[in-house]
C-alpha cells in the first residue's frame, strides 16, 4: 500500500484545451455565467457564442464585455440559435428546471449549474426530458472534473486506501442576511444546503455512495430557509460521511477520504483547484499534490466544460464520473436533510 500512496497518478485530463471545440449558449449572463465564460475563453477551445437573456440590453451587455458574438433577448431565441451545440443553464437553481426542459425541448446538449434542480423530483423530469429527447445533460459540478479529484478517484479505483470509513467535508461563508435575495428568500430555493452545501454532499457520494441513513442538524433563518446544517450519513457498508455548511461563517473548506490503509486530505477549497495531501495508516505523509496548472477558483469550470465536449464527441448522453442519478441522488439526500430541519421550501 505504500507504493501506491507515495507514487501518486497523474491526472488524465489535465489540460482543457485537448477537448475538441463546440459553441456553447449562455442562458443567464450572471457572475457565475462571467466567470464560466472567461474560464472557457482563457483556458480552452470551447467558445460562447451566444448569450440570452429576457433583457435584450443585458444579453447585448454581457456579449460585449465578454467577447460573445451574439445575444439574445430571450430564452427562447437562444436555444433556438442554429450555431449554438450546448446551452449551459445559468439561472438561479430556482430556475433551473424550467430554462433546462426549455433547451431539451429545442433539441440541445445541456450543462446546468449545481444543484441541478431543487429538488429530486424536478432532477428526474429533467433526467426523463434528456433521455427521452436522446440528448447530452450533465450536472455542473466542476468539482468532479479537476486534476486533483481525479486523483483521488484513481486511488479510489485501486483500491489504495483500503477500505473506506470515513469521509468529511465541509463549505461555509458569511452571507448578509438580506430576505429577498437568492440565498434568504424561499421563494427562491434559498439556503445553505442547496447553495453550498451541496458540493459536500457530492462529495460524499462520490466518495461512498448514495446515503442509507440521514440524519441532519442545524438551524434556520427568520425566512424559514436553513441558514446553517450539519450532517452524518451512512452507507450500506457502514462507512460514515460527517459535511457541514452555513451561511453563517467562512470555514476551511476542507475534504478527505479515510480508508483502513491510508487517507486523502484535500488543500482548500477542495471544491475548486487547489491540491491534496496522502497519508499512510500510520499517520506519515506520503505524497502532497499540488495543483501546478495555473487555474485558480473558477477558472477551473474549463474541466467540466472540456470534459462534456470529450464526452459529446464520443457519443456519450451523460457524464460516466458524475451520472444524473447520482445527481437525483445528491438532491434527495438534500431533500430529506431539509425535511428534518423544517425548512421552509417552494416545489
Amino acid at each position: 500500500m505504500t507504493d501506491a500512496l507515495t507514487s501518486l497518478p497523474e491526472p488524465r485530463h489535465p489540460d482543457p484545451a485537448d477537448a475538441p471545440p463546440l459553441r456553447w449558449g449562455v442562458l443567464g449572463p450572471g457572475g457565475i455565467a462571467a466567470d464560466f465564460t472567461d474560464a472557457l475563453h482563457r483556458h480552452s477551445r470551447q467558445r460562447v457564442v451566444a448569450a440570452g437573456s429576457r433583457s435584450a440590453e443585458r444579453a447585448a451587455a454581457f456579449a460585449a464585455a465578454h467577447g460573445v458574438e451574439r445575444s439574445h433577448g430571450s430564452y427562447e431565441a437562444l436555444v433556438a440559435d442554429p450555431e449554438v451545440d450546448v446551452v449551459y443553464v445559468a439561472t438561479p437553481h430556482s430556475e433551473h428546471l424550467e430554462h433546462a426542459l426549455l433547451a431539451i425541448a429545442a433539441g440541445k446538449n445541456v450543462l446546468i449549474e449545481k444543484p441541478m434542480a431543487v429538488t429530486a423530483a424536478q432532477a428526474r423530469q429533467i433526467v426523463a426530458a434528456a433521455r427521452g429527447a436522446g440528448v447530452f445533460a450533465m450536472e455542473a459540478m466542476w468539482t468532479r472534473y479537476l486534476p486533483q479529484t481525479d486523483i483521488a478517484r484513481q486511488l479510489l479505483e485501486r483500491d489504495a486506501l483500503g477500505e473506506v470509513r470515513v469521509v468529511t467535508a465541509d463549505f461555509g461563508g458569511r452571507a448578509a442576511y438580506d430576505p429577498s435575495s437568492r440565498l434568504w428568500n424561499p421563494e427562491l430555493a434559498g439556503g445553505a444546503l442547496l447553495d453550498l452545501g451541496v458540493y459536500t454532499v457530492s462529495w460524499a457520494s462520490f466518495a461512498i455512495g448514495a446515503p442509507a441513513g440521514i440524519i441532519a442538524s442545524g438551524t434556520l433563518a427568520p425566512t424559514g430557509v436553513d441558514d446553517q446544517a450539519a450532517l452524518v450519513l451512512s452507507s450500506a457498508s457502514g462507512a460514515h460521511a460527517l459535511l457541514s455548511t452555513t451561511l453563517r461563517a467562512g470555514t476551511p473548506s476542507l475534504a478527505t477520504i479515510c480508508g483502513s490503509e491510508g487517507r486523502i486530505e484535500t488543500d482548500s477549497p477542495f471544491w475548486g483547484p487547489s491540491g491534496l495531501r496522502v497519508f499512510r495508516a500510520d499517520g506519515t505523509l506520503a505524497a502532497h499534490w499540488r495543483d501546478p496548472y495555473g487555474r485558480p477558483y473558477r477558472d477551473g469550470m474549463a474541466y467540466e466544460a472540456a470534459a462534456l465536449a470529450r464526452y459529446v464527441a464520443e457519443g456519450r448522453t451523460e457524464s460516466p464520473v458524475h451520472p444524473l442519478a447520482e445527481a437525483v441522488d445528491t438532491l434527495a439526500t438534500i431533500d430529506e436533510a431539509r425535511r428534518q430541519l423544517g425548512a421552509t421550501r417552494v416545489e
